[in-house]
């Protein structure tokens, strides 16, 4: 089970999967180049966490002081293929060994940017996007699987969508075709 949760990307999609990981109990880091963005968070969070929960949630502005601690990382930059390899790309030369990677996309395989990195087995994709936003507790959420990706990911993933109160569903990544939005 994941303690810490990094967060990188402060827009929309990230300042709502900090709130819900830090509701749920989880030590939050959350990072954005912009500074704008990284005080937004901080205003929509001091509004909507309890004075308990407020304290797991850091604002950092690098990504190294992200990851550096994460045993799992979310990447909230844009769906486009090229954002995504270099998020990939720099996460996988600054987390530690035994971080997941976990990104949202509709669009583009996991197995291909899973590939690009030396740790293939911890990498998963979510199906979400920010206009998920107005998903509710209780939702099904996709995960989409690399060949490569491991039992253990898959435990973590599985686990860590539970308790911030979705029922994951699991499926195969076709694998270097752009896949459909679900």
């Amino acid at each position: 089970m994941p303690t810490t949760v990094a967060i990188i990307g402060a827009g929309p999609l990230g300042r709502w999967l900090a709130l819900a990981a830090a509701s749920a109990g989880f030590r939050v880091l959350l990072e954005d180049v912009m500074p704008n963005n990284l005080h937004h968070a901080q205003e929509l969070l001091r509004q909507q966490l309890s004075p308990a929960a407020l304290p797991a949630v850091a604002f950092v502005s690098t990504i190294e002081d992200a990851v550096h601690d994460a045993d799992l990382v979310i990447d909230c930059v844009p769906d486009e293929l090229e954002s995504k390899l270099e998020i990939f790309w720099l996460l996988d030369r600054m987390a530690p060994p035994r971080t997941v990677f976990a990104t949202p996309t509709t669009r583009l395989s996991i197995a291909d940017l899973a590939n690009c990195t030396y740790r293939p087995a911890q990498c998963i994709a979510l199906a979400l996007e920010a206009s998920a936003l107005a998903a509710n507790s209780g939702d099904a959420i996709l995960l989409r699987t690399a060949p490569q990706t491991s039992p253990e990911t898959v435990a973590l993933l599985d686990q860590f969508c539970r308790r911030l109160g979705f029922i994951p569903t699991f499926e195969p990544d076709p694998g270097g075709q752009p896949t459909r939005t679900v």
